[in-house]
């Protein structure tokens, strides 16, 4: 039986300078519109700032589009924990769980990008503490959502004899995002999905082998855990033109993308977060729908 793979599509973190939020918007539904029949979720990524290039605030954006694309299951990939109190994040995904019909998913990560800490005046810890921030987030998380009073006292939050009411229906999945080691044990111990961003394949069979370790020493089986890759793409018509393509991500061909999502797939993963890198690129966002991503639906061929 063929493991089914599911595909997700990331929106742009923000508009071009100076775009106006109707055109902004067409374009993501112009996305949406071509990629729609292939995917199963939306999703959105969680900055403040790249230097001064306009970067809309993760939260509120996929809230938005959830609101207007009820047919999609929804998340972040993945929320920065030191952005928001963990009491209030589990708050706010229990609303959301609540209003929007049981579609969200909570991916989350323990943060990296020092440059929008010092801005928005956050402590920007070594990642030792910032490992450690993220599982008391997820054992407060967890708890708010399951347990009927919740009263928590860790080394960096706490919570005294808080309610989370009415508590989400479905519990949201949690997918957490990360590669190093102490965080895969998180991962293990408490997550439904593990997300590895950008790595290549290469690199992911190393990382997958620690993860591996990581839930046998805790006593869970790894293939329980959803893995999944997210990533952006530019996928061009030509050979000629891939010759061309530099940087991160998938870049090719619609061949040459499906070889690579196939690779992934032989070492287990089973979804894919993908977006297009220039907002404007519906090129990328065609081909993907017409030529790629449908050889991975079940009883299709990915050769």
């Amino acid at each position: 039986m063929m493991t089914e793979i599911r595909f997700g599509w990331v929106l742009n973190a923000g508009p071009a300078r100076g775009m106006e939020a109707s055109r902004f918007l067409e374009i993501a539904r112009q996305q949406i519109a071509l990629i729609g029949e292939q995917i199963d979720s939306l999703w959105f990524t969680d900055h403040l700032q790249f230097g001064s290039s306009p970067v809309l605030e993760g939260w509120t954006a996929l809230t938005y589009i959830a609101a207007l694309y009820p047919q999609y299951r929804i998340g972040h990939m993945v929320l920065c924990q030191s952005f928001r109190n963990p009491a209030l994040l589990a708050k706010m995904g229990a609303t959301l769980q609540y209003l929007g019909g049981g579609r969200f998913l909570l991916g989350i990560g323990a943060g990296w990008h020092e440059e929008e800490y010092r801005a928005y005046n956050y402590p920007f810890p070594e990642p030792r503490a910032r490992v450690e921030q993220l599982e008391e987030t997820l054992q407060i998380i967890r708890a708010l959502w399951n347990d009927e009073q919740v009263t928590f006292q860790g080394r960096h939050y706490s919570v005294h004899s808080a309610y989370c009411e009415p508590k989400p229906e479905p519990v949201p999945p949690i997918i957490v995002g990360g590669l190093g080691t102490r965080l895969l044990h998180i991962v293990a111990r408490y997550a439904d999905g593990w997300n590895a961003a950008w790595i290549k394949p290469d690199a992911y069979r190393e990382r997958l082998a620690a993860f591996e370790r990581a839930c046998h020493q805790l006593g869970r089986d790894p293939t329980q855990l959803q893995r999944s890759w997210f990533g952006r793409c530019t996928c061009v018509p030509s050979v000629k033109e891939a010759a061309r393509l530099q940087g991160r991500g998938l870049l090719g061909t619609p061949d040459q993308i499906a070889e690579q999502l196939q690779a992934y797939i032989d070492l287990g993963i089973t979804a894919f977060m993908l977006g297009s890198w220039e907002l404007e690129d519906l090129q990328t966002v065609e081909l993907l729908a017409r030529q790629v991503l449908p050889r991975f639906r079940a009883g299709a061929s990915a050769s």
